[in-house]
């Protein structure tokens, strides 16, 4: 998801302190949603992720919609077209995809086994993220810009598969939701799904792909021009 934890200028005590809180809040409820996904893999299978996993993730995912806000008003410097396309494609998925048809991440219905794979695999994309960023942006404000180096490096390098592997298992996931819309909910609902996974996903996909490339070039441009002044500043 976009950096949704850098203050805009130098942040008051107080709003240093929510930031803080609110990533540190975030990471834990993410861990836990992966601690879960993980443990139900290895007690039951990927058919019982989503009873054990599905609501609490659905809740903890909508907190997410708070960092719209957040770039919104201004209180973080994230960019806002980006922070809303990440938050609103994982709201159609929770909301409008399993939470309408949990069969699906279950394998069972018009799911398959592919499809509790999916949800899996998914599922250990998004909370492995957003455990790394979280706990990077927690730490970066609470260290006064010094994260720990193992947590720098796996939030700049950790997306060239995660992202690819999130991004394919919910498409997955939507394209199989595509028949059991027409008659569960509409045949307008699913015209809009197959819309959304053929036409709206690809450029999606790649618009948020390169963002966070860019970012990366950035970050790691900063990082060298910074040691070169420091290098010439020693001598």
């Amino acid at each position: 998801m976009a950096d949704a934890a850098k203050p805009v200028k130098k942040t008051s005590p107080v709003k240093n302190g929510y930031l803080i809180l609110y990533n540190a809040v975030s990471a834990v409820l993410w861990l836990t949603v992966l601690g879960r996904v993980v443990g139900a893999n290895l007690t039951t299978g990927p058919q019982l992720v989503y009873p054990a996993t599905g609501e609490f993730c659905k809740w903890t995912q909508t907190l997410a919609g708070m960092e719209v806000l957040h770039s919104l008003l201004g209180v973080v410097r994230a960019p806002f077209f980006t922070t809303f396309m990440q938050v609103f494609s994982r709201y159609a998925i929770v909301w409008g995809i399993t939470g309408l048809f949990p069969e699906l991440a279950r394998g069972r219905g018009a799911g398959d086994s592919y499809s509790s794979l999916a949800y899996t695999s998914m599922l250990c994309a998004w909370s492995i993220t957003e455990v790394i960023r979280y706990s990077y942006f927690a730490l970066t404000l609470s260290s006064g810009g010094r994260p720990p180096a193992i947590l720098h490096w796996l939030r700049y390098h950790t997306f060239f598969v995660l992202y690819p592997v999130g991004i394919s298992s919910e498409a997955y996931l939507i394209w199989r939701a595509v028949e059991p819309a027409k008659g569960g909910v509409s045949p307008l609902y699913s015209m809009i799904l197959f819309g959304y996974v053929a036409l709206v996903y690809p450029p999606s996909a790649y618009i948020m792909y390169t963002h966070m490339m860019a970012q990366r070039r950035k970050v790691f441009k900063a990082a060298k021009a910074q040691k070169g002044s420091d290098g010439k500043a020693k001598q």
